[in-house]
């Protein structure tokens, strides 16, 4: 039987509806009168649960009375349905009405669905239900066709999901045909060429003819039969460009160059190979781009560089102090791209992007911690009618991306440092999508031992389906406007829940330490990722888990479902493995055996479906030999319209990759793990973008040690001069990283190339040589190497290209008391400017000895405590710099004499403000600097002058001009906010003062009281909550609530209230509750409290044995939506009750917020007084605290208001720049009438030494001690 339930936000709620109709008024011109107005229905089908269970749900699970209208008929009046079992959905529509249903593509992962399932288990605690969750669009008014049409077009992707119909089955079960025996090709072998080009077309693979050709003769003449399916799509993935940079091993056999700089780089690089005595080698672009660092190895550099035979990130070691003892770390770092699926489905594309960057760390056995993203698109303000055919509206392209690298990297607990997307039309062509990762483990984690016989090969993590099939084929294929209907099926879906289970067991060092050798699954699924790990292999393809029947041995072999490791142990460690994985809630299935024989080995249904030799599969297909053509670079002069200052200026700040992303960045958590040392805004104000992402190692404990990333490109550069471009690209991921006080000693590179579509044409393969040409000389110039990078070439559609693109990323480690941010400090302060001496003659490339001096002093200036601010001048020359220097704590500039009638008496012209400065600095002095010592310095290869002053008059007073700050900061801030929002003004509210009783102090006294934490799906801020009690002497119990079996959440509920019994406080963490789904936050937390033995235990801790109760975030939610916020119990959920809903921008919002302590009522905040003021990071997509204005009054007249957002001057207000999720009376923490149980949106946990350096206030919130006190 198939129940059915439909749910609609109330009135006031229903954010996502009026953002879309928003949206649609914005991109369809034509046929969408203003009037029309949208509803979104949720409607789920549930099969496989009783009429009781089912009605039980639907207040808990489906929706959430406080803020949705839940029916069970479709509540559209005059819409006529279909009878059960007729197959007709939607039968009659009245006149101006229009709707439509969507749903995922049959096969692609549905979040939604899948949360539904496992939270109704939770209830049950019996097996899971199948759910299909469709989405209904209902628009009032009249519209035309073509309008519908439009908002169809831009609604629905048909790479990802498709037109559902709204008729009643009789069942969700789906008729699966039984796979047939994968086919074996016959005649293969005895194809000529016309007949292997004609196979190539039928069969859709990324081989050439010259190696499908190789590919023949190898089963003709050494395995002696025709091949099967299966190992022709295996071949096709390993040979493809994606997995084996074929493109990069192409051999560079006739070498023409045009530009002398050019000629000498590639003399310097050959004559580099002699010295290393590689000339055997080909030249090819992947030697370039590695010897580098072989080079700088082979002179005593790169000692700290980690060098083993598995194929991870970048690995290096390095030192942590740890609680004050020094440890040996490995330090890891990885750039990933995913161009190609996010053009296509950005969602799913964009968050494996970054699922796919951090699970090579992951497989290097760190624990990944921060995160960066750099992308790349067209103009998303463009009206919709302007998109190409075949491509998705660049508007929409850039904010779903963007809704899915946060929404993955958010729930995994990922904190994002950087968020940088830019702007050329060449991104049109192809998007691009690049995440960077950090990780790091203790070294004693890690054992590297090659895989002996006998050894098993453990499948760890996710089930497997069809997403991502053909992935990296697709990847690696020219694509057109046909291509992109058909490559659906390319595009993976993230389970994020699943990820943050492995990352919790990879941190594990009693897990890691059983691992020999291990492999993340992307491209080409099991038959890459444990096909790789060693050279004899016997794979059991019938051992694979699988999501759904029906998958054939191809299917099996080659999917690219994510979530999923492959781990080699030796056999007597299987099953103790296998239990950690058990008690992280993760499923481990032995796949796969370690054999004598060098062969891959893959059987299914007792056949074996592939049997190659690993020499043959590790050739990577017939040798390429390709001309070379480089042309001579074009000069490249920014220019920003107008004459004077005011009018370049307004020009410059308005630029799309100059003006403020601060509404794209916001939606990234930043910082998740405690140990954010730099926000990516800095300043009261948090406007001044960071030079670089710093954070704390992930440490169970206290350390001083940081690593920094930054990274470095200039399209625009890059599209006239790819040498310089990439040169240059290198200079400003260090210039960076020295600005933001790290040095160059501790520096790595890793590079992200992303090329045009070479085809068999010179001039075109003349664009990357030059590139990694460039990028080697400059790591040679500042002995710097490149260890790592990652290339995509497939960067055009149709007639479109791609800019050149070759992206920097800078790492290095380092103390956090060297941490420099940009933002000006103070007024009064004096600014210089410390630059290189001499450029080259296009005043680009600086002075090789100049640059490594002017470093050097940039280094020895922050050490020696004389810098407060720096940054260095990039895309919008130095001019950029300073007004962003300024916009973070509001101050003003006062250049000096700038402009003056003699010009002798000038440091600088108006142009030097405009023309590009890489390698240089500006410097805001430290209070007390020696200003004549530090000029002195100036030499005949560094220039140091003094620029000017900071004031407190915000403007920028130069060239006898004086600019309004306020004016140009609103037009800097204005210039994408159509396309990502985040300010809205609003009025101030009450401030609440309650301090009519001191709080509770508990009657039973505690040394070390005992804190129960439990860990559901999707929790993961448990690591920073244990921490932050421990701090204080408390006991954390870390418990990971199992879901695998409906035995497995019965013992889990058993485990949980014997925990709860045993403990004095219940601590609810913050997180994201089976992702935040089914459409609501807290469900899997709220779904298992209300179970009978849970609620009695919790009961009896705070009615009976006088315990405390802590929720924070996603706690939060759970506690108001239990009802122990504000009533003190858990009760039923009412229309009445108050709530925890969607932000009312209608995202994530993070950042840091001031709060203020309105109630002296709870034990919690007994070391605060009313009226403190803290500065808390936030992190929510739904923190909107909403109650009806009786609730209200009584929580006011009990003082259970217990925080509120406020201003720097302690005002209330529902302005989003202090109250981000608009919650009513600006509360952001509410207690229990007793106060005993206090909720909170802000992550106090989330504090320490050394964090947010950039954002004044009182950053240390001190709840925890409170807590802890009320038992002392």
């Amino acid at each position: 039987m198939v129940s059915r339930v439909y749910v609609e936000k109330k009135p006031g709620f229903d954010v996502e509806a009026q953002q879309l109709l928003q949206e649609l008024h914005t991109v369809i011109t034509d046929g969408l009168p203003s009037t029309v107005t949208l509803r979104i229905i949720n409607m789920y089908d549930v099969e496989g649960i009783t009429d009781e269970l089912f009605n039980q749900c639907v207040p808990t699970v489906f929706s959430e009375p406080q803020v949705d209208n839940a029916s069970l008929e479709l509540p559209v009046e005059g819409v006529r349905m279909g009878a059960a079992g007729s197959g007709e959905g939607v039968v009659e529509v009245p006149e101006g009405i229009s709707l439509f249903a969507v749903e995922p593509l049959p096969g692609q992962f549905d979040q939604r669905a899948d949360s539904a399932s496992e939270c109704i288990q939770l209830i049950s605690q019996s097996e899971r239900p199948t759910v299909r969750a469709v989405k209904i669009y209902v628009l009032e008014g009249s519209l035309s066709d073509e309008a519908m049409a439009a908002i169809k077009h831009y609604v629905i992707n048909p790479i990802e999901s498709r037109e559902a119909s709204l008729a009643l089955r009789d069942t969700l079960s789906m008729q699966i045909p039984e796979p047939q025996p994968v086919e074996v090709v016959e005649g293969f072998i005895d194809l000529d060429e016309a007949g292997l080009n004609q196979f190539l077309a039928d069969r859709g693979l990324a081989m050439d003819l010259a190696d499908i050709t190789f590919f023949q003769k190898y089963f003709r003449d050494t395995e002696k039969r025709n091949p099967t399916i299966t190992e022709i799509k295996v071949v096709d993935t390993y040979w493809s460009d994606h997995c084996r940079h074929t493109t990069f091993g192409t051999e560079l056999t006739n070498v023409q160059i045009d530009d002398e700089v050019v000629k000498l780089a590639f003399d310097k690089y050959l004559a580099m190979r002699s010295e290393l005595g590689r000339e055997h080698k080909p030249v090819c672009l992947m030697d370039m781009g590695t010897i580098g660092a072989k080079y700088l190895r082979a002179h005593g550099g790169l000692k700290d560089l980690d060098e083993s035979e598995e194929v991870n990130a970048c690995t290096v070691k390095c030192k942590v102090d740890v609680d004050g003892e020094e440890q040996d770390w490995l330090f890891l770092f990885k750039n990933e791209t995913h161009n190609h699926p996010t053009e296509i489905e950005p969602f799913g594309g964009a968050a494996t992007c970054v699922g796919g960057a951090i699970r090579d760390p992951l497989s290097g056995r760190s624990y990944v911690y921060q995160a960066m993203r750099v992308t790349g698109a067209g103009d998303p303000t463009v009206p919709v009618s302007e998109t190409l055919e075949g491509k998705l509206p660049q508007r929409k392209l850039v904010t779903t991306a963007a809704a899915g690298y946060s929404s993955y990297g958010n729930q995994i607990g990922l904190a994002t440092g950087q968020v940088h997307e830019l702007y050329h039309p060449g991104y049109v062509a192809k998007r691009m999508e690049v995440g960077a990762v950090v990780g790091a483990t203790p070294a004693d984690h890690v054992r590297r031992e090659e895989p002996a016989p006998g050894d098993k090969i453990i499948l760890l993590g996710g089930r497997t389906g069809r997403d991502g099939i053909g992935g990296a084929t697709g990847s690696s294929k020219t694509q057109n406007v046909e291509s992109i209907e058909t490559s659906g099926a390319e595009v993976q879906k993230g389970n994020a829940p699943v990820e943050r289970k492995i990352q919790r067991l990879f941190r594990r060092g009693e897990a890691c330490r059983l691992i020999k050798r291990c492999n993340d699954f992307g491209a080409g699924g099991v038959s890459v990722s444990i096909g790789e790990l060693c050279d004899g292999l016997l794979i059991d393809l019938n051992q694979v888990p699988k999501k759904y029947e029906g998958l054939d041995g191809t299917e099996l072999a080659i999917s690219e479902s994510q979530e999923r490791m492959s781990v080699a142990l030796a056999a007597e460690d299987v099953d103790e493995f296998i239990g950690y994985a058990h008690e992280e809630n993760l499923e481990a299935t032995v796949v796969a055996t370690v054999t004598e024989e060098k062969r891959l080995r893959m059987e299914w249904n007792s056949d074996a479906i592939v049997d190659v030799s690993r020499e043959f599969l590790a050739s990577n297909g017939a040798p390429k030999h390709q001309d070379v053509c480089v042309e001579q670079g074009e000069t490249y002069e920014p220019s920003w319209a107008g004459d004077t200052l005011t009018e370049r200026m307004t020009s410059l700040v308005t630029d799309l990759n100059v003006c403020s992303n601060k509404g794209l960045g916001e939606r990234f958590d930043s910082t998740i793990g405690a140990a954010t040392v730099l926000m990516p805004f800095g300043g009261k104000n948090q406007l001044t973008p960071a030079q670089a992402m710093v954070s704390k190692f992930p440490v169970d404990g206290e350390t001083t040690t940081a690593s920094a990333m930054a990274w470095g490109f200039n399209p625009y550069l890059s599209e006239k001069n790819q040498f310089k471009g990439a040169y240059l690209a290198v200079v400003e991921s260090v210039a960076r990283l020295v600005a933001t006080g790290f040095t160059r000693e501790a520096a790595y590179l890793s590079l992200q190339e992303y090329f045009e579509r070479l085809r068999n044409e010179p001039t075109r393969w003349g664009k990357p040589t030059a590139s990694v040409l460039g990028a080697l000389i400059a790591q040679v110039d500042l002995k710097i190497g490149a260890i790592g990078g990652k290339d995509s070439m497939s960067g055009s559609f149709e007639d479109l290209d791609v800019p050149p693109t070759l992206i920097s990323f800078a790492v290095s480690t380092g103390s956090i008391d060297r941490v420099v941010s940009p933002e000006f400090k103070r007024a009064g302060s004096k600014v210089v400017r410390v630059a290189p001496r001499f450029y080259d003659e296009d005043s680009l490339v600086p002075d090789v000895e100049g640059m490594n001096a002017t470093f050097d002093l940039m280094e020895h200036l922050i050490g020696e405590g004389s810098v407060a601010a720096a940054a260095t001048p990039g895309y919008g020359c130095m001019a950029e710099v300073l007004f962003k220097m300024c916009v973070g704590n509001g101050l003003g500039l006062k250049l000096t004499d700038a402009g003056a009638e003699d010009a002798a008496a000038s440091n600088i012209e108006l142009d030097d403000l405009f023309t590009l400065a890489y390698g240089s600095f500006v410097v805001e002095l430290a209070e007390g600097s020696d200003l004549q010592a530090i000029l002195s310095e100036a030499s005949d290869l560094v220039s140091v002058i003094e620029l000017g002053e900071t004031t407190s008059d915000y403007v920028f007073e130069a060239f006898g001009e004086t600019i309004d700050m306020a004016q140009l900061q609103e037009a800097w801030e204005s210039g994408i906010e159509s396309v990502f929002p985040y300010r809205h003004e609003d009025k101030q509210v009450e401030q609440i003062n309650w301090s009519d009783r001191l709080p509770l102090i508990c009657d039973e006294k505690f040394a070390k009281p005992r804190v129960i934490i439990p860990v559901f799906p999707g929790t993961n801020c448990e690591y920073d909550t244990a921490h932050a009690f421990e701090r204080v002497g408390a006991v954390p119990q870390v418990m990971v609530i199992n879901n695998l079996s409906p035995n497995a959440v019965i013992e889990s509920t058993k485990a949980l209230v014997s925990a709860i019994n045993n403990s004095q406080i219940i601590m609810l963490p913050g997180g994201f509750s089976g992702g935040d789904e089914p459409d609501g936050s807290a469900k899997f937390i709220t779904a298992f409290f209300r179970a009978p033995e849970v609620t009695e235990a919790v009961r009896d801790l705070l009615q009976n044995r006088d315990g405390l109760m802590l929720g924070i975030c996603n706690g939060f939610q759970a506690l108001v939506k239990l009802g122990l916020v504000p009533y003190g119990d858990i009760v039923p959920a009412t229309a009445d009750a108050p709530t925890l809903t969607f932000n009312e921008i209608g995202r994530h919002q993070s950042r840091l917020v001031r709060t203020r302590v309105a109630s002296s009522l709870s034990p919690w905040l007994s070391c605060c007084k009313v009226g403190d003021m803290h500065t808390v990071a936030i992190s929510n997509g739904e923190g909107r605290f909403v109650a009806n204005p009786e609730v209200l009054a009584q929580m006011k007249a009990a003082g259970q208001i217990a925080t509120q957002y406020v201003d720097e001057a302690g005002n209330p207000s529902m302005d989003w720049a202090v109250n981000p999720s608009a919650s009513v009376l600006a509360i952001e923490g509410a207690t229990s009438p007793d106060g005993r149980v206090f909720g909170k949106m802000g992550h106090s946990e989330r504090s320490g030494n050394g964090l947010y350096k950039n954002v004044p206030g009182n950053l240390y919130q001190p709840i925890f001690e409170g807590g802890v006190n009320y038992f002392a």
